[in-house]
This record gives C-alpha cells, sequence and structure tokens, in this order.
C-alpha cells in the first residue's frame, strides 16, 4: 500500500479537521455529529488496516471532515479560527509525542484495552470513551503546551462529555499521526495546498 499520495494525505487532514469540529461541537452544545464521532473514535483502534480509508470506515464517514477542511482551505480568511486552533495544536502535539517513546508505548497499551471493550460493550459506549479519555489524561495532557478547549461550562464540567473531547482529540491525534506517516508536513501543506484542494473537492462530490 503507497502511502505517500495527495488522496491519503487529504484524507488524513480531514481526519484532523473532523475530530476538532467533534470537540468543537461538544464542547459547545454537548452533542456530536453521531457517524463522524464513531469513525473517528473507531480510527484509533484500527491499529492495522488495508488503506488510509479504511481506517475511518470509508469516505461518508469523513462527510464532516472535508466539508470542515473545506472552510478552512478555502480563501485566505479564516472562517472558524477555534477549528483552525485545534487542528494546528494537534499536528504540534503529535509532534511531541513522536519524542516520548514511552508514553507512546502507554498509549498503545491503552489502545489495546480499549479494543477490547469495543468488542464487548459496542463502539460508542461510555466504557469506551472513558477508557480513551483517561489514555489523553494520562498522557497527552501532560505535555506543554496543552489544548485548551473553549466552550460552555455546564458542558465541560460534564464526565462523559470531557470523555468524549479527550477521546475526539486521540483520534486527531491519531490522524495527525497518519498525516506524517503519508508524508505530511508543513511545507508539503503549503506548498501542495492547490494539489489538496483540487482532491479534495474530488473527494467531496463523492459524499455529497
Amino acid at each position: 500500500m503507497q502511502l505517500n499520495t495527495i488522496t491519503n494525505q487529504t484524507i488524513a487532514l480531514a481526519g484532523i479537521a473532523q475530530a476538532a469540529a467533534l470537540v468543537h461541537q461538544l464542547a459547545t452544545t454537548g452533542k456530536a455529529d453521531t457517524v463522524a464521532l464513531e469513525a473517528s473514535i473507531g480510527s484509533i483502534l484500527k491499529i492495522d488496516s488495508a488503506s488510509v480509508l479504511d481506517i475511518y470506515g470509508g469516505l461518508d464517514n469523513l462527510k464532516l471532515g472535508l466539508e470542515q477542511l473545506d472552510t478552512q482551505m478555502t480563501g485566505y480568511k479564516i472562517t472558524e479560527p477555534q477549528h483552525a486552533r485545534y487542528c494546528a495544536s494537534l499536528v504540534f502535539l503529535e509532534n511531541r509525542l513522536a519524542k516520548e517513546p514511552k508514553m507512546l508505548n502507554t498509549i498503545q497499551i491503552g489502545i489495546v484495552k480499549a479494543q477490547a471493550q469495543a468488542e464487548q460493550f459496542g463502539l460508542p459506549h461510555e466504557n469506551v470513551f472513558a477508557n480513551l479519555g483517561n489514555i489523553y489524561q494520562e498522557t497527552l495532557s501532560t505535555l506543554q503546551p496543552r489544548i485548551m478547549v473553549n466552550g460552555e461550562h455546564d458542558y465541560l464540567s460534564r464526565a462523559d462529555i470531557a470523555n468524549k473531547i479527550r477521546a475526539c482529540l486521540l483520534a486527531g491525534i491519531r490522524s495527525a499521526l497518519l498525516w506524517k506517516q503519508c508524508g505530511g508536513t508543513r511545507w508539503k501543506f503549503l506548498f501542495c495546498r492547490k494539489k489538496m484542494q483540487t482532491e479534495l473537492q474530488r473527494l467531496l462530490k463523492q459524499v455529497q
């Protein structure tokens, strides 16, 4: 399987954008797109996949991320700065994680446990979210600078929503790692932006 393609890089970026959008939805409304949430959480648990797209269970499951990425890449003005900030923070945090092999190992052990929970209870289960949320809190949230999530206090203070937000941040890290594995870099994003926009439009037509 060839990873280093514009298609795979665009899909990985959509995965990051989708995770960021879900974090924002949960923090501000207490709810999230069900299909997108299950796909993003599922991507954490898929360690071995036949293709990059298979990690998310198909292109339709990335509709939210593709639309969000399109919003961020169209024009010169950032229309949703909160989403853009989350995306940039996730990519930066993944780079920090790459330098922490012990932490990465701890995360992998936790994901194996979450896989077993998902098989027992089903993927969108509070036990799975609680475990993934705890993985994030015990590992990635200790790295600086921490990702600060803005939203409504009533939602952020609820343990079940906080677990989902942390799980989505972990999903964002998964996609950021995938972006890197597919040859994605800051320079690639800058110099291949037009190609990615063209590919993004092609992918969007398939889900609309």
